[in-house]
């Protein structure tokens, strides 16, 4: 009995320590002992979990406020949905002799969950794939179920075999790019068709009910959708190219400021690295009209559904030249990319050699933000372009850039070593050679005399400037060497001359960083060309307005009231 009674006292010892171990994991009790701690502790846990599960919900409900408050259509749109499923709710209550509408009204209400879009042009779309798959699956199956009616006891294979064959067809046809804008169509092809020909021998009714249900959620979807609030994705994809006219002007306008007040990243973000959306605005700018281009297309499909509404009256309405229109602003975004792309390099020009050329390159990038500005409030107005060429005063500025650059070529370069040629032997007596080839000599020695000029700011005849050049003869040789070899690799002895060789090389790169902004700037106002012409077409296409004369406007706004009846009169 003594042993008994130990071994039991044991075993319960055992149990309350290992019940107490696990509260003690699961963090509802202490482990040092006493179970008094247990219930406060359990409690406090759980309200630590309904305090963070709270801030989530309101976390959640704020993102949801901000985003209503942003974009106030989404509101509309969720308030019309809900409104498009309330009316073809009401399918439900028909009685008798009906009740075959309410038995299917699960097809009506699918077709407005499906159908029903943000934009018209997207509804329009979807309601007529859904309607062209319906009819022509309908049509194809109940063709089908009777003949695998009359067949008798093969029914079942005939069924079967067409199933497969139209899933294959109908599947492998929708892989075209050209049926890119039919491929719900055709899922809903497929989906009717099964339907259809799996629901049993009374092939035409179950058709036709389906039919009509669908075409009553589709009639709902277009009603409710284009009378209550319209939302047009024309509209949408021409504010978006607005809008990219003005991000790349921006874009524009802080690179080439930044760059000539030497700003600087201490830094560069991973995210502009990697190419992801980012708080820079220049690189937001750009990245925004450069990204675009899926989006623009697919507001442009939805668009030529559309029917003509408000400033776009005109049907079959030139929405591919709106695409062109911001395919030639995205051309210019690049080059505003790779400009915002030397702000980013690691090899940057000093701020004396910047300030040299900041008055050209401030008016160049002034002038190109003033086009773009220009273009874009034109398309917004739908106006044509003033008379007269809109593009003088950027492509002088230009000019006036590319001049300095020629002007002030010797910062950009180490002309020094430019002497360290070997003379050929033609070139050892000029005027024998210019006796001999004279339409050759005359461009070298202007050339070599420009150089000797600019350099050392003075002027010297035509032969002192080649005696010059040549003067600090070295072996032709020894210069490529340096070139294929660069960066060279000397002795130890030799590194006084290393040091000396990477501080001259990297200042030529320095310098070659300026003129490779100058160019790309340059480039830039070259492709406005482009933009010019493709507003042109489309402005001429989609019949804008005559641009609105200022002066005129001017006076006419300044005439009084009895000027204006009389002159009517």
């Amino acid at each position: 009995m003594g042993s008994v009674r130990q071994s039991t006292t044991a075993d319960w010892s055992k149990e309350r320590l290992l019940s107490r171990k696990q509260y003690s994991e699961l963090g509802l009790g202490r482990s040092d002992g006493g179970d008094e701690g247990l219930e406060p502790n359990f409690w406090h846990t759980v309200q630590g979990k309904i305090q963070r599960s709270w801030m989530k919900v309101k976390e959640a409900a704020f993102k949801a406020y901000e985003m209503g408050r942003s974009d106030p259509r989404k509101v509309i749109f969720a308030a019309k949905m809900g409104l498009a499923l309330a009316f073809i709710s009401l399918l439900i209550f028909f009685k008798e002799p009906f009740d075959f509408i309410s038995q299917n009204s699960l097809w009506a209400v699918m077709t407005v969950v499906v159908v029903f879009e943000f934009s018209i042009g997207a509804t329009f779309n979807k309601g007529f794939n859904r309607a062209l798959g319906t009819f022509s699956a309908g049509a194809l199956s109940v063709g089908i179920g009777m003949l695998s009616v009359l067949a008798g006891k093969l029914e079942e294979a005939i069924i079967v075999i067409s199933i497969f064959i139209a899933g294959f067809c109908a599947s492998y046809a929708k892989l075209h790019p050209t049926m890119k804008d039919y491929e719900y169509g055709f899922r809903v092809f497929l989906l009717t068709y099964c339907i259809v020909l799996v629901s049993g021998s009374d092939f035409t009714k179950v058709a036709v009910t389906r039919l009509l249900l669908i075409a009553c959620g589709a009639a709902v979807c277009l009603v409710v959708n284009t009378f209550i609030y319209p939302i047009w994705a024309g509209e949408d994809l021409h504010k978006m190219i607005v809008k990219n006219f003005r991000d790349v002007a921006n874009s524009l306008d802080g690179c080439v400021n930044g760059y000539v007040q030497c700003v600087q990243y201490d830094r560069v973000p991973s995210k502009i690295l990697t190419f992801q959306a980012s708080d820079d605005p220049l690189y937001s700018g750009y990245r925004s009209v450069v990204e675009s281009a899926s989006k623009e297309d697919s507001l442009m499909a939805f668009a030529h559904w559309e029917p003509p509404h408000g400033r776009y009256r005109m049907w079959n309405y030139p929405w591919d030249l709106f695409i062109k229109v911001s395919g030639a602003v995205r051309h210019c975004a690049l080059m505003v990319m790779a400009m915002h792309g030397c702000m980013l390099s690691e090899i940057q020009a000093p701020a004396e050699l910047r300030r040299a050329f900041s008055n050209e390159l401030k008016r160049v990038g002034t002038e190109g933000a003033k086009v773009l500005h220009e273009i874009g409030n034109k398309v917004e107005k739908m106006e044509k372009l003033s008379p007269g060429d809109m593009l003088t005063e950027v492509h002088r500025a230009a000019e006036e850039l590319q001049m300095s650059i020629d002007q002030k070529s010797y910062l950009l370069v180490n002309s020094e070593n430019w002497g360290s040629v070997t003379q050929p032997k033609e070139f050892t007596d000029p005027e024998s050679f210019l006796d001999s080839k004279e339409q050759e000599q005359k461009p070298l020695a202007h050339s070599l005399k420009s150089v000797s000029t600019l350099k050392n700011g003075d002027s010297q005849p035509p032969n002192t400037a080649i005696n010059i050049s040549f003067s600090k003869s070295g072996s032709s040789e020894d210069v490529f060497r340096r070139q294929i070899s660069w960066p060279s690799r000397q002795p130890l002895d030799h590194e006084i001359l290393l040091n000396e060789r990477e501080v001259r090389t990297y200042e030529s790169a320095s310098a070659l960083s300026l003129a490779t902004f100058a160019s790309l700037l340059i480039e830039f106002v070259a492709r406005l060309q482009n933009l010019v012409d493709s507003f042109n077409e489309l402005s001429e296409k989609a019949k804008f307005k005559e641009p609105i004369d200022q002066t005129g406007a001017e006076n006419e706004a300044a005439a009084g009231f009895w000027t204006k009846l009389f002159r009517r009169s």
